[in-house]
């Protein structure tokens, strides 16, 4: 019974490490490439192969070999490092995916955007 709960964890823990390599990967291959450059973090070739390789491998081997833990690595260090120099460098998530802050807007718009009562009526 207990095996059987260890076993359960170890697969939860593999399907946890391959959808963060997944995303990483994913979230690599829709940036910029002069961003990564400016940043003076490698370049995007060189993410996406690390990333490609941390995807495959923490598929293939088990979770409790080396192997998986350094695709983990730098999976982690993408998303904690890379990830938000490369984000600075583009405004946030233009030339990104998904939706953020490339809407317009200024900085100084209040809750009610630019026409609220914070920022004189206009």
């Amino acid at each position: 019974m207990l095996m059987l709960g260890f076993a359960g964890f170890m697969g939860l823990l593999k399907i946890v490490l391959m959808a963060l390599a997944a995303f990483a990967l994913f979230d690599a291959a829709f940036r910029r490439e002069d961003a990564f450059r400016a940043a003076g973090k490698q370049t995007k070739v060189f993410w996406l192969v690390i990333l490609g390789i941390a995807l495959v491998v923490s598929y293939l081997f088990s979770i409790l070999s080396i192997l998986p833990a350094a695709g983990a690595v730098a999976s982690i260090v993408y998303l904690v490092d890379v990830r938000p120099a490369v984000r600075a460098l583009t405004g946030g998530n233009r030339g990104g995916w998904g939706r953020g802050k490339g809407r317009g807007g200024s900085s100084s718009d209040g809750p009610y955007g630019p026409y609220g009562p914070y920022n004189g009526g206009r």
